[in-house]
């Protein structure tokens, strides 16, 4: 469901004006007033309570890991508290469809055995993510491979299933040109290592190991909830076997890998992901309408296009849209990192005071979060005008992150990536005290 942000109530516009001017935006403070005249950037405002200052969560949306169910009480800790991630069942929705348009398109060729059963393997990357979980689910239900469970498509793995016995999920078909082949999921597992890490890369290399040492001629197709797995497994096996892989969030390596026979991923859309991320909280600390910049147009001139993102106001989440990236286009992605172009514009710090920022990203090894979305993040800090800390996680404890938010009365905003998504106390009972 598309709503444009401008749609948002008049009374909630009205608790955020209230709310934000708290925030010391628009110059309201003369430490703004020196920083406008310094050029420096300004202290966290000491009249505003660090329960009170704008905080966005980002990738990792508080929910509960077992049932998906929205942690509200975190989206709503404060009346300028949203989520900025990426539509996650479109984007999942996406990457089974281009999966199963692949296996149609080459079928001839796909059945490396003969067997007319066509195999796939899939790279699960945290069982309790709901953007892995909806990854899983749209490969399965493209595939005919999905089995319900309590009204949705099961996403647990299977381990082995080369006999088709498994339960989580059933074997498939796809009817091309009169004939019919069987498509089954072969095996599948959550790439974690032994330290706790999941999405884990090193862990699916070491996976297509084990299984293409025991039934490699059978995989005709790998599928991944993300690129970094996905091009791990890649890189170790299916490359020299030529067997197309298919990944999540369009990497620089991942799509520059198209042109060797990487499959296809899908466009999170992180440049506009990464502008929403800092732009809600610019939006905040000036005192602004949040859509300005966003669905409206900015005084610099930044603005995004409905086709690119959607608001959900009861879930007071943004999330940007997908796009399926593949040997035809491509070469339009080559670049993960190069900012939005509609919303690329600096904004003047004459009337954008200069604010700090504490943001973490939950795993410093990540490779979508360190490779694409912290350099998008730092080029936009810029353009808007945010001193931002960057806090790198070590991907396994929230308080690897959390006791590094000491002294949040030095910021003026936060910007969190959880660990894990049931987490979301551990930070807001730190900027309650």
């Amino acid at each position: 469901m598309k709503m444009r942000k401008r749609m948002m109530t008049l009374t909630l516009a009205a608790m955020m004006g209230l709310s934000l001017a708290a925030c010391g935006g628009g110059g309201s403070t003369s430490d703004d007033a020196g920083a406008k005249d310094s050029g420096e950037s300004s202290s966290a405002s000491s009249d505003v309570a660090n329960k009170d200052k704008p905080l966005v969560w980002f990738n990792r949306q508080p929910s509960n890991s077992s049932t998906g169910e929205l942690d509200m009480a975190a989206l709503s800790f404060n009346d300028n508290t949203y989520y900025v991630g990426f539509d996650a069942n479109q984007g999942a929705e996406l990457q089974g469809t281009m999966i199963k348009e692949y296996i149609e398109a080459n079928i001839d060729t796909l059945d490396r055995n003969g067997d007319g059963v066509i195999g796939y393997v899939l790279a699960i990357g945290d069982i309790g993510h709901n953007d892995s979980i909806a990854r899983t689910r749209g490969v399965r239900k493209a595939l005919g491979t999905g089995v319900d469970k309590d009204g949705e498509i099961n996403s647990e793995p299977v381990g082995t299933n080369t006999d088709g016995s498994a339960k989580a999920v059933q074997d498939g078909e796809i009817e091309v040109g009169g004939k019919k082949y069987v498509v089954r999921e072969l095996a599948s597992q959550e790439m974690k290592n032994s330290a706790g890490a999941t999405w884990d890369a090193a862990t699916a290399g070491n996976a297509i190991g084990t299984w293409s040492s025991s039934f490699g001629e059978e995989i005709d197709v790998i599928a991944s909830n993300n690129d970094g797995m996905g091009m791990s497994m890649f890189n170790a096996w299916s490359k020299d076997q030529k067997v197309p892989t298919f990944g999540y969030d369009a990497n620089s390596d991942a799509v520059a890998a198209i042109a060797e026979g990487y499959g296809g991923t899908i466009s999170q859309h992180a440049d506009v992901q990464a502008y929403l991320t800092l732009r809600v909280l610019r939006n905040a600390l000036d005192g602004a309408d949040v859509d300005t910049g966003i669905g409206t147009e900015d005084d610099a001139g930044n603005v995004l296009s409905d086709d690119v993102y959607v608001y959900r106001e009861e879930e007071r989440s943004y999330y940007a849209l997908n796009v399926a990236v593949t040997a035809d286009n491509y070469e339009d992605f080559t670049d993960s990192t190069k900012v939005y172009e509609p919303v690329s514009s600096q904004l003047d710090e004459g009337a954008h005071a200069s604010k700090k920022v504490w943001l973490n990203i939950y795993n410093a090894s990540d490779n979508f979060l360190s490779s694409t979305y912290q350099p998008l993040l730092q080029n936009y800090d810029k353009l808007l005008n945010l001193d931002v800390d960057y806090i790198g996680g070590d991907g396994q404890t929230e308080s690897n992150i959390t006791n590094r938010l000491g002294n949040p009365g030095e910021y003026d905003a936060f910007a969190i990536n959880m660990v894990k998504t049931d987490n979301a106390a551990s930070y807001t009972s730190l900027l309650s005290q």
